[in-house]
């Protein structure tokens, strides 16, 4: 597979809080803010016109499932059936605890595996809770900061008005990351397009990540 300008991991939070019909928004508001003309012309339009995108889906220590690996998009099409993917994925995995450290060792492993090079590597983590089991979000968030990784939050504030302080602190890093919020997930559709279109248009005006 040839190299491409961006890989994106989006990373959705399954945990106990997140109820089935939430979690269908967070899907859909995902496809939707990927079937953006922006996001699409952003996916597209670096110089090695494609990236890398995959979906990973999270909750307790050991409850983490990589739904879809990586998919090279490098066309309008190749988008649009990802995104409809990413519109149906299932909820295959318990809702348990919140475990942030452990979605971003997962997202590290998914990383590792990609099957091309990036020029810029992007975990887009989505929860609505603090990180309450295993291991603590800095140690994985400080690893693949150093590895030239950027991860940015968008945190859904229903239940813990306070959520961005804690993602800020321990969850997001790297060159230009950064955390967004809404207030529930009736909001996240449009909070999901601000945040996709932010991140990778910023992400593909930055430099190689050494991860690849």
């Amino acid at each position: 597979m040839d190299d491409a300008d961006l890989a994106l991991i989006i990373a959705l939070d399954c945990s106990a809080s997140v109820s089935l019909e939430s979690f269908g928004r967070m899907a859909s508001g995902c496809a939707a803010g990927l079937r953006d003309e922006a996001v699409i012309a952003g996916l597209l339009s670096g110089p090695r016109g494609a990236s890398l995108c995959a979906l990973l889906i999270w909750s307790g220590p050991t409850a983490q499932e990589v739904m879809l690996d990586w998919t090279r998009i490098a066309s309008p099409d190749a988008l649009h059936a990802f995104a409809e993917e990413v519109e149906n994925v299932p909820r295959t995995i318990r809702a348990g605890a919140t475990a942030v450290g452990e979605a971003l060792r997962a997202c590290e492993t998914l990383i590792l595996a990609a099957p091309a090079g990036a020029t810029r590597v992007v975990i887009d983590m989505v929860g609505d809770g603090k990180s309450n089991q295993g291991i603590l979000p800095h140690i994985p968030r400080d690893r693949l900061v150093a590895g030239g990784v950027t991860i940015n939050g968008l945190c859904v504030l229903h239940e813990e008005p306070d959520l961005l302080a804690h993602y800020q602190q321990n969850v997001i890093g790297g060159p230009g990351a950064f955390a967004m919020t809404c207030q529930n997930f009736a909001e996240f559709e449009e909070a999901m397009r601000q945040k996709l279109r932010r991140e990778i248009i910023a992400a593909l005006e930055k430099k190689e990540s050494s991860f690849f």
